[in-house]
């Protein structure tokens, strides 16, 4: 069967900055790939980062693009245009109409039709570049334009190659310039560009780049490097060579299907087009950072601007992906797993620091240290060789022990956590999280260890992940903040999103005890009381108070829109709170909770997603939860089972159901 048929690589497109229904862009990518590629329908700076838009009926061009998150930003990046007549400076002048029925946006290609132009430009990518095909349908004097995004531009022409060669210094955590590489003089289209009409335009952010081309049909190939012009130039020769646009694209096909019969499924319509439109999310991230010098791997280390050799992984933030993702990768993607911990130990060595939210360097973004339940599940499931499991886990106590010089790097506030074995919320923003999330960690330090015979640290961090503990108030039945005293913070509602809590309240924190729900079950009086909060959680209205944030943010919104109570199904902290049901023994509430959430706030449409899908993290919650099967505790072998929504499933050739 062609799964790639049933993807719909916008679905969660149509968000905004006050509502998000995914915050996804439909990228054109390999799998993993280091480079994606979209539309941009609005450069307009009220947008910004959300610059596609599905309802536009217009598109100022194709982007390369590494934004990871609209919350993150874009970089090394550039976009680009066909031109004729008045050529345009600036792609809201240059701007042309689409043609929607010769638009076609999926993972392996993307063609759009210009209005203006009368022209259609092809894209199929590779992993550090892409193949582009452009047609003009009638005769007229064109151009190929590289317009400016974010930061500076400089470019240069090759004349005898008929290359071109670009820089860009736009970055999100890091100063490395990005190097562009465009080779029109391909085998079967030489002499398609006219050097001496090729013109350059401004400096700077203002710089761009006409290239005028001989041609009706001109086919070019494209190249990043985040090290040298010389190694984006090599991308060209490696992942192209002298292959056609088609046999480019059977291959980038060829990939995708690959990986998307994994998991075989039967449903309906609507859940296989949804399941293969999340699948495909899952395996757009992490993205591979590193390139090749001939037979050497290599990558850019952002903490010092050199050079190192190995594999590097980003554009993950573990608080989002490790819930989800990496042990659903544990499963179908074991290899590249083991590659990916691989380059996230490499961070450590050359940083001195395990990475939380890498996008080319490191951003810091979002509140502890949830790369230990990624080694977590690596170390229970075999995966990775023991000598990096080894480097992980001396990785996982350095920032479970050591304060950071640098608030991007190791877990927040740990020095108070160490001193009073939780955070008190007058020494730390987002007291409650920090304290819940390092007794999780600290569980993940302790399996990691026994996995690998570390037997002498077991007993310290399984003691320590009982911490959780002393934030519980047994008068409400919730997590609360205490200050450096011991005394509750006197001020208490459950609905208000206050400053000891990450994107919520007590109601969407305080059931976050993934590896000892027999513990918080005892603290709430045994299991049938803390089936009763959940209950109560489920019925409550979704009321909330604004305390802390500046605004109504979004993940507000999103929980009072739809009928869950204070279960926040569209953020990462209430990620697991249908499945605790199964666990605690109603299986039938998970069963009717979950078949709810699956049919009513996930499609495959534009709407699609009911919050940010972050990284593949949302989009692997909904097919975990769509096969009946859920890791409530990365780092735990035992998964929660329930009621699947597919009719038959198979994984990796093992028949699941």
């Amino acid at each position: 069967m062609n799964y790639l048929s049933l993807i719909n690589t916008e679905m969660g497109t149509k968000s905004v900055r006050r509502r998000s229904y995914g915050n996804t862009l439909p990228l054109c990518q390999m799998p993993f790939g280091m480079s994606s590629f979209t539309v941009q329908t609005d450069s307009d700076g009220l947008r910004r980062h959300w610059f596609y838009y599905p309802e536009y009926e217009y598109a100022e061009g194709v982007r390369l693009t590494h934004q990871p998150s609209v919350w993150a930003g874009d970089c090394a990046t550039v976009l680009m245009m066909p031109q004729n007549d008045r050529i345009a400076d600036d792609p809201q002048l240059g701007y042309s109409g689409v043609k929607h029925s010769g638009k076609v946006l999926a993972p392996d290609y993307m063609s759009i039709d210009y209005m203006r132009t009368n022209s259609r430009f092809e894209l199929t990518p590779t992993e550090r570049g892409a193949a582009i095909r452009l047609t003009f349908f009638d005769d007229r004097p064109s151009f190929l334009s590289f317009f400016p995004v974010r930061g500076s531009y400089t470019y240069r022409f090759d004349k005898e190659t008929s290359t071109l060669y670009g820089t860009n210094d736009s970055h999100v955590a890091s100063d490395t310039p990005t190097d562009l590489c465009f080779r029109f003089a391909v085998k079967f289209e030489d002499g398609c560009v006219d050097a001496d009409k090729t013109y350059i335009v401004g400096e700077g952010e203002k710089c761009c780049i006409h290239v005028a081309l001989t041609k009706q049909t001109v086919e070019a190939r494209m190249g990043i490097s985040f090290i040298s012009d010389r190694l984006a130039d090599e991308v060209i020769t490696r992942e192209c060579g002298e292959r056609s646009f088609d046999e480019l694209r059977a291959l980038a096909a060829a990939d995708w299907e690959e990986k998307l019969h994994r998991i075989e499924i039967e449903a309906d319509d609507k859940i296989m087009q949804t399941f293969y439109s999340c699948l495909y999310r899952v395996f757009l991230y992490p993205k591979k950072m590193y390139e090749y010098d001939g037979e050497r791997v290599v990558h850019y280390c952002p903490t010092d601007g050199t050079v190192r050799e190995g594999v590097r992984y980003g554009s993950t933030g573990f608080w989002d992906t490790a819930r989800t993702q990496f042990p659903l990768f544990s499963f179908v993607a074991r290899e590249e797993f083991a590659e990916m911990l691989e380059g996230f130990v490499n961070d450590y060595i050359e940083g001195g620091w395990l990475p939380r939210w890498p996008v080319i360097g490191e951003m810091g973004a979002m509140p502890s240290t949830f790369i230990d339940c990624v080694i977590a599940e690596a170390a229970v499931r075999g995966i990775g060789k023991r000598e990096v499991l080894e480097k992980a886990l001396e990785g996982m106590l350095h920032h479970a022990n050591t304060v950071s010089p640098d608030g991007r790097y190791g877990r927040n506030a740990v020095d108070s956590y160490l001193e009073y074995g939780y955070v008190p919320f007058d020494k730390k923003f987002e007291s409650v999280n920090l304290t819940l999330d390092s007794a999780y960690c600290d569980w993940c330090i302790a399996v990691t260890a026994k996995a690998l015979g570390r037997d002498e640290l077991v007993d310290e961090y399984m003691k320590r992940s009982k911490n959780y503990k002393k934030l519980f108030d047994p008068e409400t039945g919730f997590m609360r903040a205490r200050d450096s005293a011991g005394n509750f913070k006197t001020e208490f509602d459950p609905v208000a999103w206050a400053s000891e809590y990450c994107e919520g309240g007590a109601w969407q924190t305080s059931f976050f005890v993934p590896h000892d729900l027999e513990g918080l079950a005892s603290l709430h009086g045994g299991k049938d009381k803390l089936l009763a909060k959940l209950d109560e959680m489920l019925a409550a209205e979704p009321r909330y108070r604004i305390v802390h944030h500046q605004r109504e943010i979004h993940e507000m919104t999103e929980m009072g829109l739809v009928n869950f109570g204070q279960c926040a199904i569209s953020n990462q902290p209430c990620f697991h709170i249908p499945f605790m049901f199964a666990a605690l023994g109603e299986r039938e509430k998970t069963d009717k909770l979950v078949s709810r959430i699956l049919d009513e706030l996930f499609s495959p449409t534009t709407e699609g997603f009911p919050g940010d899908e972050d990284n593949g993290s949302m989009g692997a919650w909904y097919v975990l939860a769509a096969l009946g099967m859920y890791p409530l505790c990365p780092g735990d072998t035992e998964w929660v089972k329930f009621k699947p929504s597919v009719a038959s499933a198979t994984v990796c050739g093992d028949k699941l159901i």
